[in-house]
């Protein structure tokens, strides 16, 4: 035997000690932590660790408890039983400002910031520095003005929120966070709402902050995000931690591990053949927005409608459901032209829209489960005056079962619902209402896997019956899987037009990126182009 490979046990325990020195130190640990509503455990025992220098990645379904993990780490909620160390030791964090103190800090789904301040005042919220006992505004705005320039955002810092887009916010967001220099940082959807160019920038920052040593908790539906950015990725499924695997473990196994099964085919489009012109869409124009659109789907059709970000997708889409005017072209439905900028015509025509920002526009988050699924058929429901509330309970029971709506049943607050079931219900309600075109724009953005699935089915149940969807998508490959044509724009007009067979994301992108801008329509720079629907002087 060669001497120099055996070892003595002082050997040993010196190549222990090393190992444990090279090891990345332990941030964060939550062991066994449970947290339960009324009629409802969200988190059922939940085990999960994040190491200095690393992006572990929580992911899960829809209501799995990603959001109210992160929420007790934040101390928005107080776990019932089960511990949170910090450095090894035990910890509670009773509030946001406890989480600050430990250096852990959360960039949310929905933002914080308050929109009448500016952008410095949001960054230095309660921690604004000062001078002689006054606050130093030259010193905040240039502080900000160093952390928006390295999150990639030219914003002088003494711009009101409320005059930003929703990209910028999510930028502004995340120097915030990097304001209190945090050990650990929590970042739940953050590329929800941006464009490719965006995300690689954000991207470039996790990996900046993770050489610094900074643990970074990320959250995330897209799961080509996870080889690109993570290295480990724990999964919730029913408020459990059901496995932690490296980020370069295949996606049918994160998807198996998400909804407890093998889902074979993900985009399940069946097509039978289109029917009659249900939708026609002539010369529509606007001017800034979009110039010269038309289209037509059939029944049984679906059509996607691709396009870059900025391209005028979301402005058609609202136009033709009534919810804003235009300058000219036609909508017909069946062939009976619809009044413009009606929305009640529209509906009445059959026209029903599941807007992209389902909080702010296609949900009343007070309200109830029922009361949401009822919003479309209340006026047909309505005799002198009188509302039949025993009819509308009865149609909203049998469409949320339809759904499978997960709810602790119809007065549940559609607020505290996940977004997967937050988005049947705006779906459900248009079912109720019998519409003859449906338009979804970003139907599955901030959705899990297993939640997107049950939502192509039921855009195919809908083709099935004689319906037609005009589908938005920024996701190509939903688009290609789904469409029975693909329309592309580009600047504001219909670049093309391709069928099933021709579709490839090369050609959708070949298009996306051609034709010169309208007249009255300047071209958008890299630098220009952000969120779907954003006014134009944010672009």
């Amino acid at each position: 035997m060669n001497p120099s490979s055996s070892s003595s046990p002082s050997a040993s325990k010196a190549a222990a000690s090393d190992a444990r020195a090279d090891a990345p130190r332990e941030l964060l640990r939550v062991e066994g932590v449970r947290k339960e509503f009324p009629g409802v455990v969200a988190l059922d025992g939940v085990d999960f660790d994040l190491r200095a220098g690393e992006v572990h990645v929580l992911l899960g379904e829809n209501g799995a408890g990603k959001s109210t993990l992160i929420k007790v780490l934040s101390g928005a909620h107080r776990p019932d039983s089960g511990r949170v160390l910090v450095d090894g030791a035990q910890v509670r964090i009773q509030g946001a400002q406890d989480a600050e103190r430990l250096g852990i800090a959360t960039i949310h789904q929905e933002f914080t910031l308050v929109p009448e301040l500016s952008v410095a005042e949001n960054v230095f919220l309660g921690r604004q520095p000062r001078r002689f006992g006054l606050v130093d505004r030259r010193r905040m705005e240039a502080e900000a003005a160093a952390l928006l320039r390295r999150v990639g955002v030219d914003v002088p810092p003494r711009t009101k929120v409320k005059d930003l887009g929703i990209a910028r916010l999510q930028m502004v967001e995340i120097a915030k966070a990097l304001s209190l220099d945090a050990r650990v940082l929590i970042m739940d959807e953050p590329t929800a709402v941006l464009t490719a160019q965006e995300v690689e920038r954000l991207f470039a920052i996790v990996r900046t902050l993770r050489a610094d040593g900074v643990g970074v908790v990320f959250i995330t539906h897209h799961l080509e995000e996870i080889a690109a950015l993570g290295d480990r990725v724990t999964v919730l499924r029913d408020g459990r931690s059901v496995g932690r695997v490296p980020a370069s473990a295949p996606e049918d196994e994160l998807v198996r591990l998400m909804v407890g099964r093998d889902i074979a085919q993900q985009y399940p489009r069946r097509h039978d053949g289109a029917g009659e012109v249900l939708l026609r869409v002539d010369g529509l124009t606007r001017g800034g927005a979009f110039r010269d659109v038309g289209f037509e789907v059939r029944a049984g059709e679906v059509v996607g409608l691709a396009g870059l970000v900025g391209a005028g997708r979301t402005e058609v889409a609202r136009a033709v459901f009534g919810a804003d005017p235009y300058d000219g072209g036609t909508v017909e439905v069946a062939g009976v032209r619809v009044p413009q900028h009606d929305v009640g015509a529209s509906m009445a025509a059959g026209i029903g829209l599941v807007p992209e920002d389902r909080k702010g526009q296609g949900l009343v988050l007070d309200a109830s489960v029922a009361d949401n699924l009822a919003l479309v058929t209340l006026r047909s429901a309505t005799r002198a005056g009188l509302v039949d509330r025993a009819a509308l309970r009865t149609a909203a029971d049998r469409i949320a079962g339809r759904l499978g709506v997960r709810m602790a049943g119809l007065d549940q607050s559609v607020r505290t619902l996940s977004g997967g079931n937050q988005q049947k219900v705006v779906i459900g309600k248009w079912l109720l209402g019998e519409v003859r075109v449906l338009i979804l724009d970003e139907p599955t953005r901030g959705i899990d896997v297993g939640a997107k699935v049950e939502i192509y089915r039921l855009v195919n149940d809908l083709t099935d019956a004689g319906h037609a969807v005009l589908m938005i998508s920024s996701d190509l490959p939903e688009v290609l899987g789904m469409s029975d044509r693909v329309l592309v724009m580009a600047q504001g007009r219909i670049a093309g037009e391709l069928a099933s067979h021709e579709a490839t994301q090369d050609a959708v992108m070949a298009l996306a990126v051609s034709g010169a801008p309208p007249p009255d329509r300047a071209a958008p720079t890299a630098a220009t182009v952000t969120h779907e629907g954003e006014d134009s002087r944010d672009h």
